[in-house]
């Protein structure tokens, strides 16, 4: 079942990829990764067609989201962001942004996240981010979760 569920994305995903004429590999990945996680989030939503609309609307949002960041950010800029969010999610105190910075393509941003709260025995924080990627600043929201193994997951973007 989740095979068919992952073959499915994918074949919703790799439609935005392809009418993103000039998409550079960077946004293309972005695309697929973005869509792919609104997917996976989106999945966990509702039953029957509601589970349906909410992936598919996962896919579109996270698709979206993703190619824009993708448009600029190269990989290093990502493990920057990533590290940040994931030390934000872990030990940042609510309201307190945690900078990140790529002195090699001079992008940066913040991650603040909110007090945790716990859904279902988990613990999950909300947080928002601010990226700058050649002086235009793109701002995003999400949710993230406390996984078993204790690293964070995003639930919802």
């Amino acid at each position: 079942m989740k095979i068919l569920k992952g073959l499915m994305l994918c074949a919703v995903a790799l439609p935005l990829v392809a009418c993103q004429q000039g998409a550079g590999p960077k946004q293309q990945v972005g695309t697929i990764g973005g869509a792919l996680a609104g997917g996976l989030a989106g999945s966990q939503f509702g039953g029957g067609s509601g589970q349906l609309w909410a992936t598919g609307a996962g896919v579109l949002l996270g698709g979206l989201l993703g190619s824009s960041i993708g448009q600029s950010l190269d990989r290093a800029d990502q493990a920057y962001l990533s590290q940040s969010t994931q030390r934000a999610l872990e030990s940042g105190q609510a309201g307190q942004p945690v900078e990140w910075r790529n002195p090699d393509s001079g992008n940066y941003g913040t991650v603040v996240p909110q007090k945790a709260y716990q859904q279902n025995n988990t613990y999950c924080r909300e947080y928002s981010q601010n990226i700058v990627v050649g002086g235009k600043t793109e701002r995003a929201y999400g949710t993230a979760c406390r996984q078993p193994d204790g690293s964070w997951q995003i639930v919802n973007s």
